[in-house]
């Protein structure tokens, strides 16, 4: 009989011992949060704020390294965060800061005016490294150096005026690091090595194309107004990892295996229904900047060199459909060159209306007459678009069926992965697209204006010259001024002249969805369409 009570006893306390560690196990999945993105930058991994451009980094990024201001993504307004307040000097050559006392960066060192004088130093260090390839040196147009004017004041230089630049202070790519990443080298600091920021979570590490970990920062008490918790992290750690095929993060959200479902194009109708119907939710916010457009090749010799063409071309899309067919039926239609959630975008949805017997009168009026299959012909020749397209892209083949229906014959053609490198260089395409996520329409200038642009093939193939100084001289109405009502009208008048001179031809709306387990509370996208952290908790 004894021997069967402590038989007994110790089977309790093996329980109660189970028991406790099945607790502390729930009690730390409870407080770690798994995010499955889409994967990482197959060509180049990078984790440092000022070279990526990669959304899924920047969107890391955010939560373990903190700006200058913040943005409100309701309103687009600029908010203080490192910087309690700020004045632009009337000619707009002269901004200066106000810092917040008492910041630090993760490894303790104190973020001060010489901390933010030597990050600027290291951004015009790092343009010059990288022959401007990071991403950066778009945000930082004119900037030319920072002065201290006390620990807690410091100065930041234009050489020319630029009325993105306050907002550019704001995102994450003009994230303050600890200044003492810039004696590495670029590539270096891409994998993350001493790249320290001052945001609620630290970078614990970062393995490229297979995990990002990041860990609560104690005594974290800085937050943007924008957050409700301004204090320190509700979650220990963030595990993200990169998934290809978007059924298998759709499939580990539903079974509980990830918290936060992240794809690179938003869900098929088919993976949305089943998130909701498994008690999960999907958020959604259009990315800020420019709309996934088309740009034609109007040099000579191209089809899409004649306006007449492009202006059929804009009339043939049948936008709502498009977007109700790739994406599913509650998708928004596009409605100008910018998306919506850009500060001074204007919905241009009229003049976007699908029109296939406009598209039609034009391409009449043109000269340009169907024969036997449809296909319109002027002077033995047909009506064919060159459009190059990659692995993956949304939907082509609706595009290229309703510009048929007007007698246009669009050809498909993939790209293989050296053809990606070379075409718009080489001119071989007649119809292109790209975007641009920034939450400023000052980002199409890096589309458009060859002096700056990313691609200057790019931007010189998509407009004649008095398009390209018009366009130019729209740009400089905007950027180069202190007044807001100026730089609102002249992009009312940008965003009017693209649209009447088919210069772009809005496709769709790029919106950023994410699936979310209802055992997380909190979600919340930034002004950039990024994942906040700050507010998020899990059952």
């Amino acid at each position: 009989m004894k021997r069967y009570v402590a038989v007994a006893a110790a089977a309790g306390l093996l329980a109660l011992s189970g028991c406790g560690d099945n607790a502390a196990s729930s009690a730390e999945a409870q407080k770690t949060l798994k995010v499955s993105f889409w994967p990482d930058n197959p060509t180049f991994s990078c984790i440092d704020p000022f070279q990526v451009y990669w959304i899924e980094s920047r969107s890391i990024i955010r939560n373990f390294a903190d700006s200058l201001t913040d943005q409100d993504p309701a309103t687009g307004k600029i908010v203080p965060w490192l910087a309690t307040s700020w004045e632009i000097s009337k000619d707009g050559l002269t901004y200066t800061f106000k810092l917040r006392d008492g910041v630090t960066f993760a490894n303790g060192k104190k973020l001060d005016a010489q901390a933010v004088a030597d990050n600027v130093k290291g951004w015009i260090e790092t343009v010059k490294a990288t022959n401007g390839a990071a991403y950066g040196a778009s945000y930082i147009q004119g900037l030319t150096g920072a002065t201290v004017v006390d620990p807690l004041t410091v100065e930041l230089d234009l050489s020319k005026p630029n009325s993105s630049f306050l907002q550019a202070t704001s995102t994450t790519n003009l994230a303050i690091t600890d200044p003492a990443e810039f004696a590495l080298t670029p590539a270096d600091r891409c994998t993350g090595k001493g790249v320290v920021g001052s945001g609620l979570f630290a970078l614990d590490h970062y393995t490229a194309k297979v995990e990002t970990v990041l860990t609560k920062r104690a005594g974290y008490a800085w937050g943007s107004a924008l957050s409700t918790n301004t204090g320190e992290a509700k979650l220990d750690k963030v595990l993200f990892n990169y998934v290809a095929e978007d059924s298998v993060r759709t499939g580990n959200l539903v079974s509980g295996a990830t918290d936060v479902a992240w794809p690179r194009n938003p869900f098929s109708p088919q993976d949305e229904t089943l998130i909701t119907k498994s008690g999960d939710k999907v958020e959604k916010r259009a990315l800020p900047g420019v709309a996934y457009n088309l740009y034609g090749n109007t040099t000579a010799g191209h089809p899409l060199a004649d306006p007449l063409i492009r202006q059929a071309l804009n009339k043939a899309i049948d936008r709502k459909t498009y977007a109700t067919t790739i994406f599913g039926a509650d998708y928004p239609t596009v409605e100008g060159p910018f998306e919506t959630t850009t500060p001074y975008f204007t919905s241009l949805a009229a003049k976007l209306a699908y029109d296939p017997e406009g598209a039609k009168k034009i391409l009449d009026q043109a000269g340009w007459v169907p024969g036997a299959d449809g296909i319109r012909a002027k002077a033995g020749k047909q009506l064919t678009i060159d459009y190059p397209i990659t692995v993956g892209a949304a939907g082509p083949e609706l595009l290229q069926a309703q510009l048929k229906q007007v007698g246009i014959d669009l050809k498909l053609r993939t790209l293989t992965t050296a053809q990606q490198v070379t075409y718009l260089k080489e001119g071989s395409y007649d119809l292109t697209s790209t975007y641009f996520t920034r939450a400023d329409p000052g980002a199409l200038q890096f589309i458009l204006n060859p002096e700056v642009a990313n691609s200057k093939a790019l931007a010189t193939n998509a407009t004649t010259p008095d398009v390209t100084k018009k366009v130019q001289d729209l740009f400089a109405k905007a950027l180069q001024t202190t007044d807001e009502k100026q730089t609102e009208q002249a992009y009312a008048e940008l965003q009017d002249y693209l649209v009447d001179q088919s210069v772009t031809i809005p496709l769709f709306e790029r919106v950023q969805k994410a699936g979310v387990s209802s055992k997380v509370h909190g979600f919340a996208f930034t002004s950039e369409s990024f994942l906040k952290l700050n507010d998020v908790t899990k059952d």
